[in-house]
């Protein structure tokens, strides 16, 4: 029973699909919730159940605090996890803030459980061994202006002008990016003293007019193949329909095609 809280309170998956061959677990952006992604599960075909992780301090969860670092988030998703995980093939989809948890959660299953996606789709986001990540570290979270929070949030755009004219939501979804973001700068991987820890293949998903992602290194991190996709628009080009149904049927066909 606990068992099953953990996974209903951390997992949303509002299309479940018991006998599918692999599961598609999604990591939302920074600020973000489950919404999006786990309404993902009706553009993919039977073989193929979608869940997005729903992380702590909203939605559902609003009452909780913010996970502390990245080692407390990725062991509470682990844990509820782990069970289903063991059953059947899976693969990861992360965008932005969401690819670091996939890559950091993807690599505990590997390094603690002997566990790999059969794929890792990473979107909007530098490669966790690349010196381009590093800045993001020094950005002075704590002492950044509420304002100066969201005028950045609105230039990633991602999030419809009319929630920001809710005092409480904009509170809110302000808080949220802070905290998001102060636990992402509390990952570190360091490549030098490890193996190649992946032999899964990746693909890295950009908006063409985002800021360019150093994905370069991800040719360190794995024996797979790697491939780049380039799709219109900016940072959050995911949320248009027609790149949504490329993504939908290119991870459906990578998925299909890694021999389940």
């Amino acid at each position: 029973f606990f068992f099953f809280v953990g996974m209903e309170k951390v997992v949303a998956c509002p299309y479940k699909r018991p006998n599918a061959l692999c599961r598609l677990i999604c990591f939302p952006w920074a600020g973000g919730g489950t919404s999006q992604l786990a309404q993902w599960g009706k553009l993919f075909s039977n073989s193929i159940e979608v869940s997005s992780v729903r992380l702590p301090g909203r939605e559902s969860r609003l009452k909780e605090p913010f996970a502390k670092d990245m080692t407390t988030l990725v062991d509470e998703i682990t844990s509820v996890l782990l069970k289903e995980l063991q059953e059947k093939p899976f693969a990861f989809f992360g965008h932005s803030f969401g690819s670091y948890i996939s890559f950091a959660v993807a690599l505990h299953l590997k390094e603690k459980y002997g566990l790999e996606p059969i794929h890792l789709f990473v979107s909007g986001a530098h490669a966790p061994n690349s010196e381009a990540f590093l800045p993001i570290k020094s950005i002075p979270i704590c002492e950044t202006e509420d304002e100066d929070i969201l005028t950045y949030i609105q230039i990633l755009g991602g999030t419809p002008s009319e929630l920001l004219q809710n005092e409480d939501i904009k509170k809110h979804l302000i808080h949220t990016f802070r905290e998001d973001i102060r636990v992402l700068q509390t990952f570190s991987f360091d490549k030098a003293e490890r193996n190649i820890p992946f032999s899964c293949d990746v693909t890295c998903f950009n908006g063409s007019e985002d800021n360019p992602h150093d994905l370069e290194a991800w040719h360190d991190l794995t024996s797979g193949d790697i491939s780049f996709y380039n799709l219109p628009g900016s940072h959050f080009y995911l949320l248009e329909p027609s790149n949504e149904i490329f993504l939908t049927k290119h991870i459906t066909r990578c998925i299909e095609n890694s021999g389940l």
